[in-house]
């Protein structure tokens, strides 16, 4: 049974989040502040971290790199504040995924199972791999199928379509891809790159005409479910 530490201080949300959580099948530690979250991640194993931004003697960004300094521990950040800066920035501090409040049950029950999958904390078998209509990666061997026929992708191209067939429906924006991708590419990964690199990801995928990966103007990409 995977270990979660719940950092939130809100009541209501630690109440119906908790519940959610242990009938999932999760073993969840509730800390409603940084002193508690250090307290028990000090005390404690965990298998991942769901960390609020605002807390009352802290942020979850400080406690964010203060986890990531000391052990290899995923983090999932739930939280009410969408500023890009933000979500850029909980990714640049070593985040798995950044999540908006109020979020949906199941959701995020999938992102926080794609998470562990993808930090080693998952057993092997149906979950090494990732799918969404006739698309699936193999995330331990790196292939990737589109129905019968493997394609070839690059570590990065690989890496973008990955981030999006965990979250099927969800818009990434610009910056959120440069950020999950910039610890590969450096300074390599620019804006300019990002877009030669989706019109090669829908050429290799059969998606010239952009009814997979659709581009939402003006906010980003999002996978969609029913056309992949």
């Amino acid at each position: 049974m995977e270990r979660i530490l719940l950092v939130e201080d809100n009541e209501a949300i630690v109440l119906g989040l908790k519940y959610l959580l242990e009938q999932e099948g999760f073993q969840t530690l509730v800390a409603g502040s940084v002193s508690q979250a250090k307290k028990a991640l000090s005390e404690n194993s965990f298998d991942m971290a769901l960390l609020d931004v605002t807390l009352p003697d802290g942020d979850g960004f400080s406690l964010c790199k203060w986890i990531m300094e000391r052990q290899k521990l995923p983090v999932i950040f739930l939280t009410a504040r969408e500023e890009e800066s933000d979500v850029v920035k909980g990714f640049e501090l070593g985040a798995v995924d950044y999540v908006m409040k109020p979020f949906r049950n199941r959701e995020l029950i999938s992102r926080i199972r794609n998470g562990l999958r993808r930090s080693g904390g998952m057993p092997d078998g149906e979950e090494k791999w990732l799918q969404c209509g006739n698309l699936k990666l193999n995330l331990e061997t790196g292939k990737t199928y589109v129905g019968d026929r493997e394609t070839a992708l690059t570590k990065l191209e690989f890496r973008i379509l990955s981030a999006m067939l965990s979250h099927p429906g969800k818009i990434f924006s610009r910056e959120e891809i440069l950020a999950a991708t910039w610890d590969l590419y450096g300074n390599y990964v620019n804006d300019n790159t990002l877009s030669v690199t989706m019109k090669r990801i829908r050429e290799k995928i059969g998606d010239e005409d952009g009814n997979i990966i659709k581009t939402v103007r003006g906010m980003g990409y999002r996978l969609e479910e029913k056309e992949a």
